[in-house]
């Protein structure tokens, strides 16, 4: 059995094998002569773009134009593009599948795998100036890059096709024809230029100015390098010269691994590495596969190829087939390599004859008793490097065998694997086409993967796989079902109510789920009611109302931000319907919402008051009107005088027939005229005070006539004015005046305050005068906040008031502990009483 496994083996030194095995018979076969066509394909099992080589003559039928036709790896038609630009240059596709197309002129068009332009880029105007001779299209950390030479010999480099930036490299010395070749180099963030000019090699990297000379060590003279090859890792390089001479080393020229004599001075139609520890040349009908320690294999083939490297190998694309070359990893070698004597390969013929029944499955398991846990890993990472399903079900079962020999043995790679030949198996399906190997599918992850089945429109697969691995919903189904319904809004033929139903049926209001989205593109592609439709499935109006808005559905765009409670969502709308409404058709507009009318008017009572006091005029709200012109009485941006604004609040509340209010403004008004006649005498700030304030100015002023005639004019109230006059007394220190005030009449607020203001100004002597006449139930507080606390405590004890001692005793301990004793002497008298 291993003898048959690894008859499509082919050894590349001692211990290095590589295999050869066909992924798909292509279904182009009757369509696709390689012979007579440039091909482009996609790295990771990606699409094929093909199109007439333009360098050799064919017959043609049908229409003139050039047309790019679009593959999946396994030959099945994807799409067509009739192309009517500039000539091209170079086909090439980006890491997220889209398709590039470098014209001569330095423009470079973006399609995707369907054949839909995206957008289109420059490469800059010189490059535009001086035609473009030919182009490389490389792969970097940035994603996708752009290099093109002209021809002036110029090199000129686009590091990301999504954000396009051009820069021009470093001119190489003395270039007067074409470089003999080039290649580009992209690692750790630098992308840097290798280019040959016949023998000599120069290095052009963005950050230096000049083009920096490296010379292969040749063991021989060559005359010219023409042709190079990079690795998919960027750490190796393979020169070829028209000697023959194969030189392969690291990729800054300093080390050299081997030089190989191919006895073959013509330029190979192609040069590429596979994976890191070989080179492939291809001449006609020849495939050389050369190690890096010298070691070589031969395949031939019958008809043309294209070579594309992978990470892992090469893919080998024919008229008939689709194949792949790479190293035989270990782990496969020593399960099938002949005669092995690894645990894992015993473990496999083990399982091979308990599926026969035989007794000696029992013997080599006892060969492996004490390695099983060992055989049964190496078992399923083999299985993983497996494109044959049988070969994987062998794999399997053969660690499932082992794994009932090994007690407590962690299952979750058996788990994996098995879960990831499923995907993998599902996704190569020649209907499918996409031939990933393991090794890339690890370094993808399976959420590019269903974004690659997605773009695809292979919608269903990608769901099925999503619910398999147990995805999170909005990572796994909700994700790729959005993208589907975008793809559904853009088939215009279908009638939009039911596309509506169609699409909330299958995405309901699962998490992840965004309507706005995809009504957006049915928006893009013109078709406005159904976007209107679908908005009325999407839960958050914050999403909903912008889009109505985009999509000129004004009313409904104000109801539901209303209906959603959300002020600021509600300003949007009315800020949005300001702008693009004549102002009367939208105040009208406006006033059939309360909730919006009230916001609104909020709005302009803090932003806009002209535009408030319109809607008052419009409304005929008087009342409104007239708390407009107060307002503006207090603003300092007000055109208007104080009597101006005071004179038409007071018509405003004379036609509301509010003669209160139109009262009260006509007061002010005789307040302000009598303030400027007081502010002319007494050179003092009077206008803008309150009457209030104007009395006691004047009071401070010692004008007591003047505001006694105020207070009778305007009906202070003698409470009131009392504070007034017994603040301003104590202000100006006039305590005899204080006292005599105190005795003219009865004072209606008491002779408390009277206290307060002599004690505010820190006179205990006067303030004692006042005490005798304090109310009974504040005596003892009084006479506490004046110091006195032994007359306090005589009077609380007096006043049989237990508690009122206690706060006495409480306020007087720290000032007199003689006091404190009198007062605890009298509590304990009072509490005997009691």
């Amino acid at each position: 059995m291993s003898a048959m496994l690894t008859a499509d083996w082919c050894p590349l030194g001692r211990d290095t094998y590589f295999r050869k095995f066909e992924i798909y018979s292509m279904s182009w076969q009757n369509e696709i002569n390689m012979e007579n066509v440039s091909v482009a394909v996609a790295p990771y099992g990606g699409p094929v773009a093909v199109i007439r080589d333009r360098k050799k003559f064919v017959k043609v039928q049908g229409i003139g134009k050039p047309v790019i036709s679009i593959y999946s790896a396994s030959g099945k038609n994807i799409s067509s593009i009739v192309w009517t630009s500039g000539q091209i240059i170079q086909l090439g596709w980006s890491s997220t599948e889209d398709l590039l197309c470098v014209q001569d002129d330095g423009s470079v068009l973006i399609y995707d795998m369907f054949g839909t332009y995206q957008h289109t880029f420059s490469m800059g105007q010189e490059a535009k100036d001086t035609k473009i001779i030919e182009a490389k299209i490389f792969a970097n950390l940035n994603g996708t890059g752009v290099a093109v030479l002209t021809s002036s010999y110029r090199i000129f480099l686009v590091n990301s096709v999504k954000e396009p930036k051009v820069r021009r490299l470093a001119e190489v010395p003395s270039l007067n024809v074409p470089p003999s070749s080039w290649a580009i180099i992209s690692e750790d963030r630098q992308t840097r230029v290798l280019v040959a000019k016949d023998k000599e090699l120069f290095v052009l990297k963005q950050s230096e100015p000049h083009a920096l000379p490296v010379t292969p060590d040749f063991a021989q003279p060559v005359n010219s390098v023409i042709e190079m090859a990079v690795s998919q890792n960027n750490r190796h390089v393979a020169l070829f010269a028209d000697s023959g001479r194969l030189w392969i080393g690291s990729a800054d020229i300093r080390k050299q691994y081997y030089e190989f004599d191919t006895k073959c001075p013509y330029r190979p139609k192609q040069l590429v590495w596979c994976g890191t520890e070989a080179v492939i040349g291809y001449w006609d009908n020849v495939l050389l596969v050369i190690g890096r320690q010298g070691d070589y294999i031969n395949y031939g083939y019958d008809s043309a190829v294209r070579l594309v490297p992978e990470m892992d190998g090469v893919r080998v694309l024919s008229t008939f087939s689709h194949e792949m070359i790479q190293k035989v990893p270990l782990v496969v070698q020593q399960i099938f390599r002949i005669n092995s004597t690894d645990p894992s390969s015993y473990l496999l013929e083990a399982s091979k004859q308990f599926q026969k029944r035989s007794y000696r499955a029992d013997e080599y398991i006892r060969l492996v008793k004490d390695h099983l846990e060992v055989a049964v890993r190496q078992c399923i990472e083999a299985a993983g490097y497996e494109f044959d399903t049988g070969n994987q079900k062998m794999l399997i079962r053969a660690a499932q065998f082992g794994k009932g020999f090994v007690p407590d043995l962690n299952s979750d790679s058996y788990v994996k694997m098995c879960r990831l030949l499923r995907v993998l198996n599902a996704v190569r399906d020649n209907k499918i086409g996409i031939p990933l190997t393991c090794t890339q599918m690890q370094h993808l992850t399976i959420q590019v993967l269903l974004d690659r089945l997605v773009l695809r429109r292979h919608y269903y697969l990608a769901i099925q796989i999503a619910k398999y691995l147990k995805l999170p919903y909005n990572e796994g189904s909700s994700r790729i079902l959005a993208h589907w319904a975008c793809y559904k809004v853009k088939q215009t033929q279908l009638d939009r109510e039911q596309v509506a139903r169609d699409i909330a049926e299958k995405l309901g209001y699962a998490p992840g789920i965004s309507y706005s989205e995809i009504a957006m593109k049915a928006a893009d592609c013109g078709r406005m009611q159904l976007a209107i439709k679908l908005m009325d499935y999407e839960p958050r109006a914050s999403l909903q109302v912008p889009l109505l808005l985009r999509l000129g559905e004004d009313r409904p765009a104000l109801v539901k931000a209303i209906e959603s409670g959300d002020t600021d969502l509600v300003y949007t709308v009315l800020l949005h319907l300001r702008e693009n409404m004549p102002l009367g058709e939208f105040q009208m507009a406006v006033r059939n919402y309360p909730v919006a009318q009230a916001l609104y008017l909020k709005y302009c009572r803090d932003h806009n008051r002209e535009t408030l006091r319109d809607i008052y005029v419009q409304e005929d709200d008087y009342n409104a009107q007239a708390a407009c012109f107060i307002r503006e009485i207090y603003d300092p941006k007000n055109t208007l005088t104080v009597e101006a604004s005071l004179s038409a609040a007071q018509e405003s509340y004379r036609r509301a027939r509010n003669e209160f209010s139109a009262g009260l403004c006509e007061e002010q008004q005789k307040l302000l005229r009598y303030q400027k006649t007081l502010e002319e005498k007494f050179r003092r700030e009077f206008v803008g005070r309150s009457l209030h304030d104007t009395v006691y100015l004047l009071l401070l002023l010692q004008e007591t006539k003047l505001a006694d005639k105020l207070r009778a004019e305007y009906r202070v109230t003698d409470r009131r004015y009392w504070w007034l006059r017994i603040l301003s007394l104590s202000e100006l220190g006039e305590w005899m005046e204080l006292d005599k005030f105190s005795k003219s009449k009865k004072s209606p607020i008491g002779i408390e305050p009277f206290v307060d203001v002599c004690l505010k100004y820190e006179n205990k002597y006067e303030a004692q005068k006042y005490l005798p006449k304090v109310k009974d139930e504040l005596k003892v507080k009084y006479y506490v906040k004046t110091g006195m606390f032994e007359e306090a405590a005589q009077i609380a004890f007096e006043q049989k008031d237990l508690q009122a001692l206690l706060f006495v005793q409480g306020r007087s301990a720290p000032a007199d502990r003689n006091v404190s004793e009198k007062i605890s002497l009298l509590i304990t008298q009072l509490s005997a009483k009691k």
